[in-house]
């Protein structure tokens, strides 16, 4: 269920990959115990937080459906290795909540769409009570739609926004557009709705906007999700040990690479070398800020950013990076140069691991994937950033009545059902005998199960972060354990978990970095005009923002 992925690893793909990736295999920190000084208008953004926030925050009550087989730790996925005979599935929705309300949906989607009246789709509904019509969007293209939607006066009932969609005007759009949702949700209230209420309370703190809850989450671990794959099967044969410093990289780098044989050591790894480096995580606004020494810094201006471009570069005029990756965006795909031996190493999301590692034991190539942990670039202990612990919201129109409110909120409450629940394997893999069979207690979609249990339903929402692949056990505990690794170094930044709405004039202000960057580490442009623009950025607003993020700072220091 991981979107088609574009084939340069960009922002966008890679948090489209991990998001989507993570609604279909299942998404804290202690809340900011400050007073808020922002009423978060839109001209002049804001956020919401402490006592403020809490009033309106819905009440944590855990779900105790399955005993994870490797407990969460360090803000990891909580796993599960061992399959559950589906005789054993409880009912986290015994009845329908939904009242039999249409509610019409927008969502992106990857791939064909399935026909609108079809099998899932229609037991999906049973199991909510109401009637989902799906409008179903382009994922590539879905921010052009998103835009023109809120732009207009026609908003579907319910629309799904990904986080790598809220830049813009989508933040204030969103406040003008969405319903609030406290009083359905806030406090007690959310009890109503059980698998809703045991999303972790960081996840809802990212679903404020404008000082009222508007968003229903899709929780997910707050631990970076790009995680550096090898060959495994071929380091073993070949003797080549895993680099454990960016010196080490770049040498196992040059003696992994023979042109000749069309194989070199590794595609773009620019996303790898911010977390090597120890740069301040830039996924989401406003990840890219942070207190350093005293003074807040925005991510391009530190040190830490510039060097982890220079070795990048470094890579790339070394030779040792695949000559596709350097033709850019358009050119080839980096999982299957990685798999067909072209290259050794190659960053991407964390289910990419699952993923990769399943459609290779299909094709049954002897491919070995593994993630190495990520290192300091001098070799030490690595420094990493917190992402946001929500990755994708559904909303749902100011103009809907109460009743479809209402079914919405049930849809959403099928959706984030936990794992070992009879809604869990309804929402991903349908329906036993229609969409897939039970192998070696394990299920297994058949081919109509592969065009119809496809994206949708699990946008809306889905549980705690969980990674539960028990038909490869050992990739499931890899996965979890390295979140742990890296958890233990991962720290959280000055605004970790607020959902901030910047000033309008502001939103579009760093949007040329990524594209910089992109040219920069591939020898096209110098490493002096990255200098150039952040004093530019800094010139043309970047200074007046950092004083606005400074008050924000302020306002939310602690009181006593």
């Amino acid at each position: 269920m991981t979107p088609k992925s574009s084939s340069d690893p960009s922002r966008r793909s890679f948090l489209a990959s991990t998001a989507v990736a993570a609604a279909a295999v299942a998404g804290g920190a202690p809340l900011l115990t400050a007073c808020s000084g922002s009423s978060e208008s839109n001209s002049k953004g804001g956020t919401t937080s402490g006592k403020d926030a809490r009033k309106i925050l819905p009440a944590f009550v855990a779900q105790r459906v399955v005993t994870p087989d490797i407990a969460a730790k360090n803000g990891s996925a909580a796993g599960f290795v061992k399959p559950l005979a589906t005789a054993d599935l409880r009912a986290s929705v015994p009845t329908p909540l939904g009242k039999g309300s249409t509610v019409k949906v927008m969502a992106p989607f990857w791939g064909s769409p399935p026909k609108s009246r079809n099998a899932y789709y229609t037991a999906m509904n049973k199991a909510i009570g109401a009637d989902l019509v799906w409008q179903n969007q382009d994922g590539n293209t879905y921010d052009q739609k998103l835009g023109a939607v809120l732009a207009s006066s026609e908003i579907p009932d319910m629309v799904v926004v990904p986080g790598w969609n809220l830049g813009g005007k989508i933040p204030s759009a969103i406040i003008s557009k969405f319903a609030d949702l406290g009083p359905y949700l806030s406090g007690d209230r959310v009890e109503e709705y059980p698998n809703l209420a045991a999303i972790p309370t960081d996840a809802w703190q990212r679903s404020l906007f404008g000082g009222k809850l508007r968003g229903i989450p899709m929780p997910s671990s707050y631990v970076t999700g790009i995680v550096p794959y090898y060959r495994k099967d071929v380091f073993d044969r070949e003797g080549y040990e895993v680099p454990t410093s960016a010196a080490g990289f770049m040498a196992l780098a040059k003696d992994i690479t023979n042109a000749r044989a069309k194989r070199w050591a590794c595609d773009d790894m620019k996303w790898t070398a911010f977390n090597i480096f120890g740069v301040p995580s830039g996924q989401e606004k406003p990840l890219g800020w942070n207190l350093v020494d005293g003074k807040l810094l925005f991510r391009v201006e530190t040190d830490a950013y510039l060097e982890a471009l220079e070795w990048t570069r470094k890579l790339y005029a070394a030779g040792v990076v695949h000559p596709d990756a350097r033709a850019g965006k358009t050119q080839g795909d980096p999982a299957l140069r990685f798999t067909s031996g072209e290259t050794l190493m190659y960053n991407q999301d964390l289910s990419s691991w699952y993923g990769k590692t399943s459609e290779q034991a299909t094709q049954k190539t002897g491919v070995t994937i593994w993630g190495m942990d990520i290192f300091g670039h001098d070799g030490g202990d690595p420094t990493l950033w917190a992402v946001s612990p929500a990755g994708i919201w559904s909303f749902i129109s100011a103009k809907a009545p109460e009743p479809v409110v209402r079914d919405a909120l049930a849809a959403a409450n099928v959706t984030a059902a936990p794992y070992g629940t009879k809604e869990y394997m309804l929402t991903q893999y349908g329906q036993e005998g229609v969409h897939y069979t039970v192998e070696d207690g394990l299920p297994v979609k058949n081919d109509r199960g592969n065009i119809e249990v496809v994206n949708a339903y699990v946008m809306l929402d889905g549980p705690a972060p969980t990674i539960a692949h028990p038909d490869f056990p050992e990739v499931s505990r890899a996965m979890v354990e390295w979140q742990q690794r890296m958890g233990a170094f991962t720290r959280k930044s000055s605004f970790y978990g607020l959902q901030i709405v910047e000033p309008a004039r502001y939103t579009n202000l760093a949007n040329d970095f990524e594209q910089l960057e992109d040219d920069v580490v591939r020898g096209r442009r110098k490493m002096s005009e990255v200098q150039q623009a952040v004093s530019d950025w800094k010139s043309k607003g970047g200074d007046k923002l950092r004083d606005w993020y400074r008050q924000l700072l302020d306002d939310n220091a602690p009181q006593g």
